[in-house]
């Protein structure tokens, strides 16, 4: 129910008695801005200003109330003199739906102003990798790379700057999203693909920007932050059930021709490794730059680097091991499928008509046009007929952030508007294409780029390019902090590469990182290694016999979890519960909403990694219930403790009264105690 209130001169908006807005003269809901932006992308890594040309706050609001198909409807319009903005509130579907008339002419941002509470915590906003709890900071949000380090404090950030204007922030992520959810047990989603902030720093309102006007702002206030984060995903699109062999061991990156990888899977399967999948992301050539090694951007089978592949991937998958490749929506310049889609004038262009070309680090490549119909249905064949017909089981489908702001495409739609929305086409393109072979909920993509419409193509999330480090914003921590606020934006499945990718400015990969990695990985719903930009400089898989032992006996754990696995999958698929869950979402405490070093993996198993080098016990606070060691028995209640974890137990917990108390029991590995 909609109400409006105006008492000493304020007016109040409130939707099923949860405070929206909370305007007078001197605090205005809304503000028009003119603004002149300057966007430089170098790289992935975009440098935005946005000059203040002109803002006018709109002091006054007349509202009218009106029935609309037995629904309340309010009209609030906000003006200073005679120019104004209208907001029309209207309850759809038990959310409120909000709708703007166009902008008044010279003004091109339009500022909100939302109500809050001094003490009111906020998540999401797709993927943030630094913070959990949001307040406090503003967020912009716009889709690029995440950067080198993500904290302009840092030595390993500074450096990344001053060689390559490669460092990021603590917003930079390759998953914005216009979504939030309140400790008021609200969301709000903006449906715009615009360059947006949202500014939670004000104690008393949250202060949202658009480049555009929304199509519409959706708020949806619930009795649970459970219900709330269900009904986000209701809203956006739910991801289906993995395929089933996904639970059955751990995809192993690897890299460097047909026989390197069968020797590699050779000598895992005799320490009886379970594997399920190799992921090879140079199925297609490899290129190397001063970065390290990369890959060749025409996305056909270089059967000079793996001959046999084809017959391979037919014996592999009949042992049990699926073979995965690599893809992006870009294609190599002076390649065969770049002269394919030049020919058949699928790609982006410049102003005067020639072909964009964006630097990716020493190489250049064309972007293909998803705003052109006809280059979606050619790149949905190229993924036919050179991955599926080939016989890959899934891709990791990498980029589609990189979209330059100043490309003309098919649609003829500025790319300051399709930037935003570009990694939910790319996802659309890869879902379709698979449905339409026939092999949906067979194969498996992921992607690391995503936007509003990735929960309804994506199948699963990575976190990116985590530095090989223990760092808070960039290394291991920041995987398990991304997993959770995309939790709480609607998208319910998310892994991470196991060791981590970035390796640079002296960074290697330690044997305990990739171990400690292991244990994370081993409680999520995916276990997928990555060699890292550059494999001779870091522990790898089979560096040593303990490493490979330590694998093991962590997938072996995940491979008997595969039950449990499957159940709180069908959660997210049917209810929108996410995998990987805030504690808060089930015990709505407040020392649980700013906790980012522990999370529940479905309802039962509450996992608190090492994400702290050389440490072997770390403080859990567990919430009021009654809680069982996954390893030693040992029975707690609610409260806090030290809990001892070397190499190879990590701290998980099981409900005691859950209905799959039994599987855990049989992971006990010593003597019961009782606290």
């Amino acid at each position: 129910m909609i109400s409006v209130t105006q008492q000493h001169g304020v007016l109040a908006l409130y939707y099923d008695q949860l405070k929206i807005l909370e305007h007078s003269p001197s605090r205005c809901c809304i503000e028009l801005v003119q603004g002149a932006e300057t966007v430089d992308m170098y790289r992935g890594n975009y440098f935005i200003t946005d000059a203040l040309q002109s803002s006018l706050p709109l002091e006054s609001c007349q509202f009218r109330e009106s029935l609309q198909e037995g629904k309340g409807v309010c009209t609030l319009t906000f003006f200073s003199g005679e120019i104004g903005i209208s907001c029309e509130f209207r309850e759809h579907k038990d959310r409120l739906q909000v709708s703007f008339s166009p902008l008044p002419k010279l003004y091109n941002r339009l500022v909100l102003r939302l109500f809050a509470l001094p003490d009111e915590h906020i998540w999401g906003c797709g993927e943030q990798f630094s913070y959990f709890d949001l307040r406090g900071k503003n967020f912009p949000l716009w889709t690029q790379e995440q950067g080198v380090g993500r904290n302009k404090a840092t030595a390993i950030t500074q450096t990344a700057d001053a060689l390559d204007r490669a460092g990021g922030d603590y917003h930079t992520t390759f998953y914005p999203q216009p979504t939030y959810v309140s400790s008021r047990s609200y969301f709000l989603h903006a449906d715009t693909g615009g360059y947006a902030d949202f500014d939670f720093s004000h104690a008393e309102y949250h202060r949202l920007t658009f480049w555009e006007v929304p199509a519409s702002l959706t708020i949806s206030h619930k009795k649970s932050l459970l219900e709330v984060v269900s009904d986000i995903s209701l809203l956006l699109g739910r991801q289906a059930v993995l395929p089933s062999w996904v639970y059955d061991g751990i995809i192993l990156g690897m890299q460097g021709g047909t026989g390197i990888c069968l020797e590699k899977l050779g000598r895992m399967r005799a320490c009886k490794v379970p594997v399920n999948g190799l992921w090879i992301q140079d199925w297609q050539g490899e290129k190397y730059t001063s970065f390290g090694k990369r890959l060749r951007w025409n996305w056909q089978w270089d059967q000079n680097l793996y001959p046999d592949l084809d017959r391979q991937i037919v014996r592999l998958a009949q042992e049990g091991v699926r073979t995965l490749g690599y893809i992006n929506p870009y294609v190599l310049k002076d390649h065969p499928l770049y002269e394919e889609a030049k020919r058949l004038d699928l790609l982006g262009k410049r102003e005067d008509g020639s072909i964009y070309f964006v630097d990716f680090g020493e190489f250049d490549a064309a972007v293909v046009d998803f705003t052109n119909p006809d280059a979606v249905s050619w790149y949905k064949e190229v993924i036919k007929r050179e991955l599926l017909d080939f016989g890959l089981s899934g891709w990791m489908a990498d980029f589609g952030e990189y979209l330059p702001t100043d490309i003309h495409l098919f649609n003829h739609r500025s790319a300051m508007l399709e930037h935003n929305r570009w990694p939910g086409y790319w996802a659309k393109v890869n879902k379709q294409a698979i449905q339409e072979q026939g092999k949906e909920g067979q194969i498996l993509f992921f992607m690391r780029a995503g936007s509003s419409e990735s929960l309804r193509s994506c199948p699963m999330m990575w976190a990116g390019d985590q530095n090989v480090d223990w760092s808070e914003d960039d290394g291991l921590p920041s995987a398990l902090t991304g997993a959770l606020s995309l939790a709480m934006s609607g998208m319910g499945l998310h892994h991470s590469d196991i060791g981590g990718y970035t390796t640079l400015y002296g960074m290697k990969r330690s044997k305990q990182l990739l171990i400690r990695w292991t244990e994370f990985a081993a409680f999520t719903p995916l276990m997928r290694t990555h060699e890292g930009n550059r494999p001779l400089d870091n522990w790898q898989f089979d560096s040593d016999q303990q490493t490979i032992d330590s694998i093991r006996t962590m997938t072996e754990i995940h491979v008997r979890l595969k039950e449990y696995l499957i159940h709180a999958v069908k959660e997210n698929a049917e209810h929108g519960w996410p995998v990987m869950r805030p504690v808060f979402l089930h015990y709505p405490q407040s020392p649980f909403f700013t906790c980012k070093d522990i999370y529940l993996l479905g309802r039962d198993l509450l996992v608190a990694p090492v994400l702290v080098e050389d440490a072997t016990s770390r403080s859990v606070n567990l919430p009021d219930d009654r809680w069982i060691h996954l390893f030693r028995g040992t029975r707690y209640t609610g409260g806090t403790y030290t809990i001892q974890a070397p190499l190879l137990e990590p701290a998980v917990f099981y409900r005691e009264s859950s209905e799959f108390s039994a599987l855990f029991a049989s992971f006990n590995r010593g003597t019961e105690a009782l606290l």
